[in-house]
This record gives structure tokens, sequence and C-alpha cells, in this order.
């Protein structure tokens, strides 16, 4: 009985291994077949960060949805404001940003500065102006592409 359990264990493996191993071939055959990269990263001058442009494809894939930085009047600190903690990333350095969409499909990376996070919202110390549109869903795919890190 135990033969057969790690034969279908391996069997399964094998299945797994080989699925990934194919879907990789079609993957680098509809590239290679010309069809439209689904996103591109272009330098910006001066910057460390990229500039991510999406095909609407893919910011459809990958569920994309933004929101806006409010400013939040209430706290008395002049200029104070806050983001949705769902647009929080942090790099590998453990520096946290959001990334901003100042046109349709076109995202940058932005520094920000945490106050304090309350319960769903991030207070901010520095960061984008009120009313700039950050990403809240997908942003982590960009992170990714930014730093040409390629998933499935």
């Amino acid at each position: 009985m135990r033969r057969t359990t790690i034969r279908l264990v391996l069997l399964a493996v094998l299945a797994v291994l080989t699925g990934l191993a194919l879907s990789g071939c079609s993957k680098a055959a509809s590239s290679e077949e010309g069809g439209a990269e689904p996103a591109s990263v272009e330098a910006i001058d001066g910057s460390e960060v990229g500039r991510v442009t999406l095909t609407e494809e893919a910011a459809g894939r990958i569920g994309l949805k933004t929101d806006t930085v409010r400013g939040v009047a209430e706290i008395g600190a002049p200029g104070a404001t806050q983001v949705p903690l769902s647009a929080v990333l942090y790099d590998q350095d453990g520096k946290a940003w959001v990334y901003t969409n100042p046109k349709p499909l076109t995202f940058v990376r932005v520094p920000i500065g945490i106050e304090q996070v309350d319960g769903d919202n991030v207070l901010l110390r520095s960061g984008p102006p009120p009313g700039t549109a950050v990403v809240t869903v997908g942003g982590a795919e960009l992170l990714g592409t930014e730093y040409v890190v390629e998933g499935e």
C-alpha cells in the first residue's frame, strides 16, 4: 500500500512539472508570434523608478482598481492625507510605496511616509497630493513587472 501512495505522489509531481513546462512553452510561443507584450517598463530620467504601461487586457487580467489620495482636514494637521491600506506596497528594503495612475494604463511608483495605520486607511506623513489616483488592486503585479519578476 505504501508503494502505491509513493507512486501516486510521484505521478502527481510529474504531471505538475509537465504542465508547468508546457505552459512555459506556450507563453514563449505567443510572444514570438508577434503578440503584444502585456506590459512595458520605461526608465524615468533622474529617478530610480520606472513607468509601467499595461495593455487594457493586462489591466483586466490582474483586476486592477484605483482609489484616490484623500485630504484629512479633521486631523488638524495641515496637508494631512490618507490612502487605503490596500494601496501600500513595500520594496525589498522595506520602503513604503504606492503606484499612482497619472494617465490611463500608466503607473508610476511613488515613495510614501507612513504616520500611522488606522484600520483600512493609512495616514501619510509624505506622498502624493490629494486627488491623485493610486492603485489598490494589482500593485503587487506592477511591482513585479517593474522589477522584471516573471510569474504565471
